[in-house]
């Protein structure tokens, strides 16, 4: 039996459209096999919210008048490429505020709009006959703006190799605090709520698929930068109105001593077309293999010193070296699942309707070679013990604010005392009355919820 997108769009314009999560498919697959599961459900959705750092909006600001063609453009003092049309700029998530550093980026100017904060812009401009205006200081809001595009080119990985660190000090990265001689482990992407791994062949998305994208509706406009399906490592390139979106389902996020990034939310609906599609969909956490990259390697080719599954990540720990070692998430599977759920809602209102895409995905990545290639060095590997050098207590005390913590996990593996904690919806909270004062979880959150002092101030 076989299904098209236009007779399940028919059954969500009548009501009669069968919708379940990604996290559900997989027990009614086990339950009815894959034919009947294929004739009963008629859409998958899927979620993943991690930091996703090659994101960015296009902005539209008006004339000014006299008018001006922007050469130069700062939001925040975060500066944006307004290298094309007069009042048009890109800003990109990672630029930090040329004042406050790296603690404010684009991430925090996108946040800002989106919660209706006012935003100042400031311009310059070499000035023409038909521009003459040479600058301009004002505050602009998200409503005010003619456009806001969020454009991406990456984001949404398949899959993400998992992080280590055998070296012999703290390495702070974009896959968070990595502790010395393989302390910890770190891990992104959403394993079975993943769009791209409930269809790893890219049958159903391709360009123009219609997806959820930070809390509105948004697009896949192509394959995102990085791409290689083969590899089980497919990225997207999206777009959607900003205006539509939310700051629940897109955050600002610092990591301490790396940079900004912003969490994006990602939802796509997978049409359950045929038996296959059906069984693809019933993917588990076990089935999803990664490797173990030591990040104390300074090359492009980090060595592999482990693998694993995501049920053995999702666990809380993995078996590396010989030794069990705590692994903790930068993704949140509370917000995937949320994403799931709210898509999965919005089909069963008919308020999303599926697309058929325009045309497929590439089906392999680029071969091409790096354009800089760096002289080769005789990398030697140094794997230690962690408990000879681990930091010794500093007499911390934290403080956690749940109302900023959006549960993406990273404290989970890396406190000892035991003072934080996830539930069965991976809801993160935290007992601060265990603490030992070792202060490893101080800057550690991209949300900001922990934060530490000194005992007795």
């Amino acid at each position: 039996m076989s299904k098209t997108i236009k007779e399940i769009n028919r059954k969500i314009l009548d009501g009669t459209v069968r919708v379940v999560t990604a996290a559900e498919m997989p027990a009614i697959v086990e339950e009815l096999g894959a034919e009947r599961a294929a004739a009963e459900i008629d859409v998958v959705t899927t979620g993943t919210f991690g930091a996703m750092c090659s994101s960015g909006v296009w902005l539209n600001f008006g004339h000014s008048e006299p008018p001006m063609k922007m050469t130069r453009v700062w939001l925040n003092d975060v500066e944006a490429y307004a290298g094309v049309a007069a009042v048009d700029a890109y800003l990109g998530v990672t630029q930090a505020s040329e004042t406050l550093g790296m603690e404010y980026a684009g991430a925090h100017v996108i946040e800002d709009l989106l919660l209706g904060r006012p935003v100042v812009l400031r311009a310059v401009s070499r000035g023409s006959e038909c521009y003459p205006r040479k600058a301009i200081l004002t505050e602009i809001t998200l409503a005010g703006l003619n456009q806001a595009i969020m454009s991406n080119p990456r984001n949404a990985y398949q899959r993400y190799n998992a992080a280590a660190n055998s070296g012999d000090g703290v390495l702070q990265t974009y896959m968070g605090k990595l502790l010395p001689g393989c302390g910890n482990v770190t891990f992104s992407g959403a394993g079975e709520m993943s769009p791209l791994m409930n269809d790893p062949d890219l049958e159903t998305i391709g360009i123009g698929t219609r997806i959820f994208l930070g809390g509105g509706i948004g697009t896949i406009t192509g394959s995102g930068t990085q791409h290689n399906p083969g590899a089980q490592f497919a990225t997207l390139m999206v777009q959607g109105d900003l205006k539509q979106m939310s700051a629940e389902f897109l955050r600002a996020a610092l990591f301490h001593g790396y940079g900004s990034s912003l969490y994006v939310g990602i939802g796509i609906p997978i049409p359950v077309l045929h038996a296959g599609i059906a069984q693809k969909t019933a993917i588990r956490d076990r089935d999803i293999e990664t490797d173990i990259i030591d990040y104390a390697v300074p090359s492009r080719q980090r060595p592999v010193v482990g693998r694993c599954n995501y049920e053995q990540l999702k666990s809380g720990s993995v078996l590396l070296q010989r030794r069990r070692v705590p692994a903790s998430p930068l993704a949140s599977f509370r917000m995937a699942g949320r994403i799931a759920a709210a898509l999965k809602r919005w089909i069963q209102r008919g308020e999303f309707f599926l697309s058929v895409p325009a045309a497929a995905l590439p089906s392999r990545g680029s071969s091409a070679p790096l354009a800089i290639k760096p002289p080769q060095q005789r990398l030697k590997l140094f794997y230690r013990r962690p408990a000879e050098i681990l930091p010794r207590p500093a007499g911390l005390r934290i403080t956690w604010d749940a109302e900023r913590c959006f549960s993406c996990g990273q404290c989970l593996g890396i406190c000892r005392a035991g003072v934080f904690a996830k539930d069965g919806e991976w809801r993160v909270t935290a007992d601060t009355g265990r603490c030992r004062g070792c202060g490893l979880c101080v800057q550690l959150c991209p949300a900001g919820a922990i934060a530490g002092e000194k005992n007795g101030r």
